[in-house]
């Protein structure tokens, strides 16, 4: 059988979990830095004077540069290979080192338009690292160990987001005082150390990691596409987009409704804490002060049991389904999140909040456990940018509407912003039933085989 009518499929190392832990700790920088945006940037804009209406239209940053950054990225990295970086490595550096200079520059801000913007540059560099992220675990990872992979980056979000929050707390006890645009001195020391974990962090996964390198067929298409194609990238999503599996045009639904919940979570949680457990809802007082502080360590406690519980579902997945497990998990973070807001005791509000715990260890792991196994190995990259597309497009909408609906329909009470986000997550997991899960691909030895479709291709753990 001659190479022009075979498909060759390889088998990947496994790889051990040292390996696995060691090949996804730039993530724990990179989520540290999202960490920051959860927590950090809405009362950063509070106190430089934003109304809470604004808020969704102020953190249009993310769901934009996601939206256009990630798929290009994905399709760009798919294209991509030098024998000195890599093919996902050079994306990996670039926004971390991004981040870095954006989370170290955040704190000097003196004025609303400096905030937003300095937001738009973090989050465009977060995407440029974070979306090759992903496509790495399924390039380097056999099948069998694709689960651990990807829940490997749930743990590794947990504890970042986790350090993130707790650093809030721990350096509003450190450092008094503000500078004069009203931003406390205590922000200086979390966006510090978020500045040095984005690129320490990276560059151990970089220097510990190699990548498999393409083989020769690969490599030869990979040029042929770039001599032929002068929007090769945008071609190559637009592609994708049309020959997308059915069963993750049906992921796409599940998306919409648990982003758009998160995204009315991180925005509101604050204000609710400040309204239920301490009594306010003025901005400018030192008890929104002490809110903020106090919702670094919730949202810190939320990670903690993501990290703690992110490994025991690659057990559960594997016995009783990604499909199901997502959905049990999303209703727990409904029973907790409608429990939340009706909270008054500050020590309590960290029991409803493991519910929440637990769905986002899932929410950032299990469904690219079944994604993985509806497309080509061969454009990880582009269907990776694609999912995240069905991130952002959510929070893009959640940024445009839901000021409307939290001033008309929900009363501007952050009370109600918790509970509306609680029912999204429940129609996310009904919306989760609708999915037919695709069947766990084993590990495979080198071997030929028809192709699937005309003309020589490569496929690695398919």
């Amino acid at each position: 059988m001659s190479a022009q009518s075979t498909t060759v499929v390889r088998r990947k190392p496994m790889m051990t979990m040292k390996q696995i832990l060691l090949m996804n700790f730039g993530f724990f920088g990179i989520q540290y830095s999202f960490g920051m945006q959860q927590t950090a940037i809405n009362p950063i804009y509070t106190f430089l004077g934003a109304d809470p209406e604004s808020l969704p239209l102020l953190n249009m940053a993310g769901p934009i540069t996601g939206l256009f950054i990630q798929p290009l990225i994905g399709a760009l990295s798919d294209r991509t290979w030098s024998e000195k970086w890599g093919r996902r490595k050079p994306f990996f550096l670039i926004g971390a080192t991004g981040c870095a200079i954006c989370l170290f520059l955040f704190p000097f801000v003196s004025a609303l338009w400096m905030a937003v913007l300095l937001l738009w540059l973090l989050d465009a560099s977060n995407n440029t690292a974070m979306e090759p992220y992903r496509a790495f675990i399924a390039d380097k990872l056999p099948p069998s160990q694709t689960a651990k992979g990807f829940l490997a980056q749930s743990f590794f979000t947990g504890l970042g987001i986790t350090l993130a929050n707790v650093s809030l707390f721990f350096f509003r006890r450190l450092l008094d005082g503000a500078t004069a645009a009203g931003l406390p001195y205590w922000v200086f020391g979390s966006f510090m150390l978020g500045s040095v974990c984005s690129i320490g962090t990276v560059l151990v996964s970089v220097l510990s990691t190699p990548e498999i390198p393409p083989t020769p067929e690969e490599l030869q298409r990979m040029r042929a596409k770039k001599s032929k194609e002068h929007f090769g990238a945008v071609h190559g999503i637009w592609t994708a987009i049309v020959e997308m599996p059915k069963q993750l045009r049906k992921l796409a639904l599940v998306y919409l409704f648990q982003w758009y919940a998160m995204n009315v979570y991180w925005q509101y949680v604050s204000l609710s804490v400040a309204k239920s457990a301490f009594g306010t809802t003025d901005a400018s007082s030192d008890a929104y002060e002490s809110a903020v502080g106090w919702t670094g360590l919730i949202n810190g406690f939320y990670n903690v049991v993501t990290f703690t519980v992110a490994f025991s579902l690659v057990a559960l997945a594997k016995k009783r389904g990604a499909k199901w497990v997502h959905i049990f998990c999303l209703l727990c973070a409904t029973a907790g999140l409608l429990v939340f807001p009706h909270i008054t005791n500050k020590f309590l509000l960290f029991i409803p909040i493991i519910g929440l715990g637990i769905a986002w260890a899932s929410i950032m792991g299990v469904p690219y456990i079944m994604a993985v196994r509806m497309v080509p190995s061969s454009r990880y990259g582009v269907y990776m940018g694609i999912i995240n597309m069905m991130i952002v497009i959510p929070q893009l909408i959640q940024t445009l509407t839901f000021g409307w609906v939290y001033k008309h329909i929900l009363g501007s009470n952050p009370s109600n912003a918790i509970t509306f986000a609680a029912i999204l997550l429940a129609l996310a997991a009904i919306a989760m039933t609708w999915i037919k899960e695709p069947p766990i691909v084993r590990d495979q030895d080198d071997v030929t085989a028809p192709p699937k479709v005309a003309g020589a291709s490569v496929q690695e753990g398919e």
